[in-house]
């Protein structure tokens, strides 16, 4: 995958498989699933900056499992592959596992 840096509190977020069955087994087919809301980080801007121009560093860093609304970001294609950029305050939570 190329390199790209996102500016400012901007993240590049891959998404996560979309389960494909139901806790009872049923198979869901991929045109009837919704796109998944979680996915892994993928790289992290520098953070914003505070109205005396210092840099807030962000919460979350490159590897980090987060969940995000289901409108949230700008779709993007990047050598072939969506990935997602969100705004930092767009993501709801980091996962533990």
């Amino acid at each position: 995958m190329s390199s790209i840096r996102p500016l400012h509190d901007r993240l590049i977020v891959q998404r996560s498989d979309p389960e494909t069955r139901t806790a009872s087994g049923i198979v869901i087919p991929d045109s009837a699933g919704e796109k998944p809301e979680q996915g892994v980080v993928l790289a992290v801007g520098p953070g914003k900056r505070d109205e005396q121009g210092q840099r807030i560093a962000p919460d979350v860093k490159a590897g980090d499992r987060v969940l995000f609304g289901k409108y949230g970001g700008q779709t993007v294609k990047l050598d072939g592959k969506e990935v997602l950029v969100l705004r930092e305050d767009e993501v709801l939570g980091v996962i533990d596992n």
